[in-house]
This record gives C-alpha cells, sequence and structure tokens, in this order.
C-alpha cells in the first residue's frame, strides 16, 4: 500500500522551497523564482518538473556545478536576435533575463529570438512561454536537455527530452498553451515512479538498455526513454538541437551534464521567441480568430469512449483550478526528499495535511 500524500497549499509551498533555496546560498529574487516555477508546475499537474527537483538542483550547488550567483551576459544582439552566455547560472535567473530581453526585442522590431548557452535545468518550458505570451507575444520556447534518448534505429543516447512549448495569448477562451517533450514523456515522470516506489509504468514510455520497451520502472531508469513517434520524434530534438545548442555556439548532444550527474556542469541551451502580434493583426482580431479556431476544434464529435474534445493546455488549466483550491498532493518520496534538505539545511517545515 502506497504511503499517504501530504497535501500542501501552492502558496505555502512556494515559501517552504524559497526558504530552502536561501538556506543553500541562492540570492533572494532567484529563490523566489526558482520556487514559483517549479509551484507553478505542480499546480498544473506537472509534477515531473515541479517540486521533485528541488534536491537535484541543491545537489548541483552543493558539488560546485552550479553558480548560484551567475547571472551571465549578453554576447551579442543584433537586429531581432541575441546571444547569451548564462555563466553556468541557475536556469530559472537566466531564462528570466532573456524572456525579458526577447519581449523588448520583440516590441522594437517585431519578433525577438534570444539563444542561451552555459544554462542550467529551468522547471518547465510552459512557465517560461507564459510569461511572454502574458506579455501579449506569441511565445516560443526549446530547450536542451541532458543525453537519454536515443536516436531512432539507435540504442546509445544522443539527445535529451528536448522540449517545444507555444504559448498564445488568449481571447474568451482560454489560452492555447502547447508543452511537449520530444519523448513520449519527461524524463521526471519515470524518476518521479521511481523515487515514489512505483514498480511499474505505462507502456510505451521507456525502453531498457538493449533498446527494446519495457514496464519495469527499475529497466526504464537503467535505459532509454522513447522517442515521441519513432523517427518523427528524433526529428524534433535534432530539430530543437540546432535550434538551441548548435546555433549558440554551446554544448551538444552527449557534450552536455545533467542534474543527476555531479562532478560536471549541465551545460543546457535554451531558445526564447516572442512574437508581436500587432505587427501582423490587431491583437483584438487574433484573440477572436483564436477563439473561432479554439471552438472550431472543440466542436468535432468524441470518439468513441471519450466525453469531449481537447486542445493543448485544458488538462492542466482544470488541474490548476482544482488544485488551487484543494492544495497540491506531494507523494511521499518526494516530501521525504525535501523535509531531509529542509533539516539539512535548518529550515522550518510548513504546516501540512494529509
Amino acid at each position: 500500500m502506497a504511503a499517504a500524500e501530504t497535501v500542501v497549499s501552492a502558496p505555502e509551498l512556494a515559501a517552504f522551497v524559497e526558504r530552502i533555496c536561501l538556506a543553500a546560498g541562492v540570492s533572494g529574487e532567484t529563490s523566489r523564482l526558482v520556487a514559483v516555477s517549479l509551484v507553478a508546475a505542480n499546480v498544473r499537474g506537472v509534477d515531473s518538473h515541479g517540486v521533485q527537483l528541488l534536491p537535484y538542483y541543491l545537489e548541483q550547488i552543493a558539488w560546485g556545478d552550479v553558480n548560484p550567483a551567475a547571472t551571465g551576459h549578453v554576447v551579442s544582439e543584433d537586429g531581432s536576435c541575441l546571444l547569451y552566455d548564462g555563466e553556468n547560472g541557475v536556469g530559472q535567473a537566466i531564462a528570466e533575463i532573456c524572456c525579458g530581453h526577447a519581449v523588448r526585442i520583440a516590441r522594437e522590431r517585431g519578433m525577438g529570438m534570444v539563444v542561451a548557452r552555459e544554462s542550467n535545468h529551468f522547471g518547465a518550458c510552459a512557465f517560461w512561454a507564459q510569461k511572454m505570451s502574458a506579455a501579449g507575444k506569441i511565445g516560443i520556447v526549446f530547450c536542451t536537455a541532458s543525453s537519454m534518448v536515443p536516436p531512432w534505429q539507435g540504442k546509445a543516447t544522443r539527445f535529451g527530452t528536448n522540449p517545444i512549448c507555444v504559448s498564445v495569448p488568449g481571447g474568451e477562451e482560454l489560452p492555447w498553451l502547447l508543452d511537449m517533450a520530444t519523448t513520449t514523456v519527461a524524463a521526471g515522470k519515470i524518476y518521479k515512479a521511481g523515487i515514489n516506489g512505483h514498480a511499474e509504468i505505462p507502456a510505451g514510455w521507456a525502453m531498457d538498455s538493449e533498446g527494446v520497451s519495457t514496464t519495469s520502472t527499475e529497466a526504464a531508469l537503467k535505459g532509454l526513454l522513447m522517442p515521441l513517434g519513432g523517427y518523427k520524434g528524433t526529428g524534433l530534438a535534432m530539430m530543437v538541437e540546432i535550434l538551441c545548442s548548435v546555433l549558440s555556439g554551446g554544448a551538444m548532444s552527449t557534450e552536455m551534464g545533467g542534474i543527476r550527474i555531479r562532478g560536471r556542469a549541465m551545460r543546457v541551451s535554451q531558445t526564447f521567441i516572442a512574437i508581436d502580434i500587432k505587427r501582423f493583426l490587431p491583437p483584438e482580431e487574433f484573440a477572436a480568430r483564436m477563439d473561432k479556431l479554439i471552438r472550431m476544434v472543440k466542436s468535432a464529435p468524441p470518439a468513441r469512449g471519450y466525453e469531449e474534445v481537447l486542445v493543448a493546455g485544458d488538462p492542466e488549466y482544470r488541474m490548476e483550478a482544482r488544485r488551487g483550491v484543494e492544495g497540491i498532493p506531494v507523494e511521499a518520496g518526494t516530501w521525504q526528499s525535501l523535509l531531509d534538505a529542509a533539516a539539512k539545511l535548518g529550515v522550518q517545515v510548513p504546516a501540512t495535511h494529509a
């Protein structure tokens, strides 16, 4: 029988994470960004990119694999393009700066494209794409990740989960938000299963070390992630690699480290694109057209076994509304890892209920 979950409100959990980061030597603003971004993922039901990541961040800092004081610098800016070097700073701090530059340049020139190298894990892409769409822009984010995925027909890792995210400002309908890995699932879902003692994962998530599909969590943790849609997933992963690490001059493929790899920097590359809608259409016309498209798609009759047609972002918005009221359920293994970190750093634990 699985251990009970601990339910914590989003504000309590964010404050707890922020206190832990501060105690670990992270600056006040960066601690806030880490806390808010991770808890935002939990609120949306994307627990793979939520607070379960914090212990890995703390280990990176303790080992010297991340420089918590670094904020990076602009390498070059030319027209609508900016190249940024994160100097191995905390990923959320670098992403905040890069999003700001992308929105600024988009206002000035119609589109801003910022490519960052030498960065670190920044949580879920959605958080950063939504920052740009909240400023009235179409926000697009790509990111490289630790080499955990074989190319199609291979059995040795060459790519990360290399996510793709697009966030579009909303009208009457909720904003359209696509955030997807180029693997069947994010790696964090398999690690979450392992941390919390789940012996099996769904079919199609991962392969064993020989490249054979497996439902064993243990075999998956020692094996390989499954590319999304076979060769198509490999193509998308390589596209992200090109637009991030090749274009930035940063680490590529197996040259990268990872949040679970000690003794070396992660060296992530990230791309942030902001598109100024009003350069094409009046924003209110664009919003009306988005509403129309969403309604057209959702008006399709549902297939047998389904009650309705959804669009990207719908499940997460519904979970956000629910968890905003009921709180965030944190599985036992994840909660214990936070308690251990807090005890080590002398941080007070929030009041919780099971």
